[in-house]
């Protein structure tokens, strides 16, 4: 009598289809082209940027620089920098004109390029909208002591275009030194500003506003709706994923209150009260006084604060579904 066979059924586990995972090693020797193209600039950024952060332990020290002994030979003073800093007489009025210095520039300066592309995407004359992108990129490029020099020129007492203009049409009486008087400084900060960046920062606007299909234009238009509805309907929606990853990356830099405009446009020490912002003050106080490592607890303090804006931003961004990480 023949034996009764069996067949061995496969357990579930075996039928599934094993997924082989490629290491990470393969997967770059695969895209050795593209990597070999990224690495200078990895490279760029870990000399620059990451081996650099090695000198914060002196913000913890007092480290000397003239004394040419290595970090580790200064003594440690744990916290005694930081706490120099928030019991400064300076203190508040520095972080004052950090914030409100950087909320201007962040709700003024950040929808102002916006703006700037949802009018240059209704220009339908072709001719026109270049000449109009040409004029505002241009002052993107050129650096700050230009742009200051330009800002002194027209708002000065002797010949300045402002005064002169101000007089011709009766609304003041004698030249006004805008520069010397503190509450004009954020007005002409912000401007200056929002001038020199505006149309830079458009083209990546108008690059998002150009990827839009341009059949849903073609439905409004069917439908009856009008170029505000099409902006406010269509446009802004589509763009808004670029627009919440700058607004992370802007709020992530909201203590960065700027540098160069400040120290060149606030040349003036009757203007400190209103100009001066934390990156000044390292300057002028940590650098320009060798205290080196005061200025360094200063940066570390800023970073701080910095990284936990980006964080809280981002993961209020990552419930729209737009985020960093």
């Amino acid at each position: 009598m023949p034996q009764a066979t069996t067949e061995q059924q496969p357990s579930p586990i075996s039928r599934q289809p094993k997924v082989h995972s490629k290491s990470f090693l393969r997967r770059l020797m695969k895209q050795w082209d593209v990597q070999l193209m990224v690495l200078p600039g990895v490279i760029l950024v870990f000399i620059f940027a990451y081996l650099p952060m090695y000198g914060v332990i002196t913000g913890f020290m007092d480290y000397n620089l003239f004394t040419g002994s290595r970090i580790w030979d200064n003594p440690w003073v744990g916290f005694k920098h930081f706490e120099a800093f928030f019991a400064a007489p300076e203190f508040e009025r520095i972080l004052r004109n950090t914030i409100v210095i950087s909320l201007l520039k962040f709700f003024i300066g950040f929808p102002a390029p916006i703006v700037l592309a949802l009018l240059l995407n209704e220009v339908r004359h072709m001719f026109f909208k270049r000449i109009i992108q040409t004029i505002t990129y241009l002052p993107h490029f050129l650096s700050w002591v230009i742009v200051a020099g330009f800002t002194t020129a027209l708002l000065s007492t002797e010949n300045g275009s402002i005064n002169m203009l101000l007089e011709s049409i009766g609304a003041i009486d004698e030249p006004i030194n805008f520069l010397s008087l503190k509450e004009y400084f954020w007005s002409i900060l912000i401007s200056a500003n929002v001038w020199k960046e505006i149309g830079f920062n458009s083209i990546v606007f108008l690059a998002a506003i150009a990827s839009i299909d341009p059949a849903l234009y073609e439905a409004a238009d069917i439908d009856g709706a009008s170029k505000t509805k099409q902006i406010y309907l269509i446009t802004l929606p589509s763009i808004m994923p670029v627009v919440i990853i700058f607004m992370i990356l802007a709020i992530g830099n909201l203590l960065n209150a700027g540098f160069e405009d400040i120290l060149l446009l606030a040349s003036n020490p009757v203007l400190r009260p209103v100009s001066d912002v934390i990156d000044t003050y390292v300057y002028r106080v940590g650098l320009g006084s060798h205290r080196y490592s005061y200025a360094v607890a200063i940066g570390l303090f800023k970073a701080i604060i910095s990284v936990g804006l980006l964080t809280i931003a981002n993961y209020l961004a990552r419930r729209s579904g737009n985020s960093l990480w």
